[in-house]
């Protein structure tokens, strides 16, 4: 079948039904991934000029890939299945368009080759493709995992093996995912002497996407693993704190509630996940060929807004905890900050919220009595 996206139209396989067969793979579900990925590309061009080699990693349709191309990348496209190479191929040269196209091992290619801007998007966890991206890439590293169970903590042990971190499957596991990700690429980093700073990062649809640039010395990477620490959290009353460090300094009973049912995550990443103004730029790079340009400025409109508080909260847990009914979003917000509290929405769901505030804090501010 034939699909457009964008300023290009590409070849796909008919998919099955589970979204799991023998032919090339290729999602429609990740379509507001690969726009605001294209919105990414032409914001990242005027933030570092020299960048101009990109590779799509695991490149399967090639639909990523040609996209980038018709943005000006010089494009290299790897898959180690022949029909996704020669899909590949075709999908170039369906668009009048020029990029290599490589029969190749990701991790081999990543270790012997040096690009500008490098593009892992596999099935499931990309952490055995994280080493060879951050061994040789010059700037920019772009990762999705769609493996949020582990991530989450709803699959303990597999998070656990698989990023190497403690996740715990709170009211805030979409952040829970997104962090233990931005930590275990950090440390991932590091080992190469690259620190990160993720400057877009999202958690939709059963899949984390974050962008990272990249400082290439050993302070830039202590500055990354600085950012590193875990978070305590009450499963009785949802009192949450954050320390810095790799090692975790747990409660032994809640000090909002003394409740002996404290979880302690991490190490997580608690700096920032995104910057704000690269985030605007990126909103004002969405155009209307985009097919959910009106999702993806949705989603980078709050972004942009969004405090960089490692949790957030969900307004109707709150409330079901409290025992009482919830208000409308930005009545609930403004009374956060009339209280004297910062407050934002967050992109995780439409009653999602950051504040600085405690949750007795929260409470009170918002009460109606």
């Amino acid at each position: 079948m034939h699909v457009s996206e964008g300023a290009v139209e590409v070849e796909v396989p008919e998919q099955a039904d589970d979204g799991i067969g023998d032919g090339v793979f290729f999602n429609p579900v990740q379509e507001l991934n690969r726009d605001v990925t294209v919105a990414v590309l032409r914001a990242y061009r005027d933030r570092e000029e020299r960048a101009e080699y990109y590779l799509d990693a695991m490149a399967a349709s090639g639909i990523r890939g040609t996209r980038a191309a018709a943005e000006g990348w010089n494009v290299t496209m790897a898959d180690i299945d022949s029909d996704a190479i020669d899909l590949c191929e075709r999908n170039l040269a369906r668009n009048d368009l020029e990029g290599e196209v490589v029969q190749r091992d990701a991790n081999a290619l990543m270790h012997e080759e040096v690009f500008d801007v490098v593009d892992i998007d596999p099935f499931g966890t990309p952490i055995p493709f994280a080493d060879a991206a951050f061994a040789n890439t010059r700037d920019l590293v772009c990762v999705t995992a769609t493996d949020t169970a582990p991530l989450c903590g709803a699959h303990f042990h597999s998070g656990v093996r698989k990023y190497s971190a403690v996740p715990q499957n709170t009211d805030y596991h979409a952040e829970m995912g997104l962090r233990i990700l931005l930590s275990a690429l950090a440390r991932t980093a590091a080992r190469y002497d690259a620190g990160v700073t993720p400057i877009l990062s999202h958690a939709t649809n059963h899949y984390v996407r974050t962008y990272l640039e990249l400082d290439h010395s050993a302070t830039d990477a202590n500055n990354a693993i600085d950012q590193l620490g875990h978070v305590y959290h009450c499963e009785d009353c949802l009192y949450r704190e954050s320390d810095s460090g790799l090692i975790a300094d747990p409660f032994d009973s809640c000090p909002e509630c003394e409740s002996e049912r404290m979880l302690t995550a991490g190490p997580l990443w608690l700096g920032p996940a995104h910057d704000a103004e690269f985030v605007a730029d990126v909103r004002g790079e969405v155009d209307d060929e985009m097919g959910t340009a009106d999702r993806a400025e949705r989603l980078l409109d709050t972004l942009e807004a969004e405090l960089h508080e490692p949790t957030h909260y969900d307004q109707h847990r709150l409330c079901k905890e409290w025992t009482r009914s919830a208000s409308k979003m930005d009545d609930f917000l403004d009374r956060l900050r009339d209280a004297g509290f910062d407050a934002s929405r967050a992109h995780f769901s439409g009653t999602a919220f950051k504040t600085p505030a405690t949750v007795s804090e929260i409470r009170d501010a918002t009460s109606d009595e």
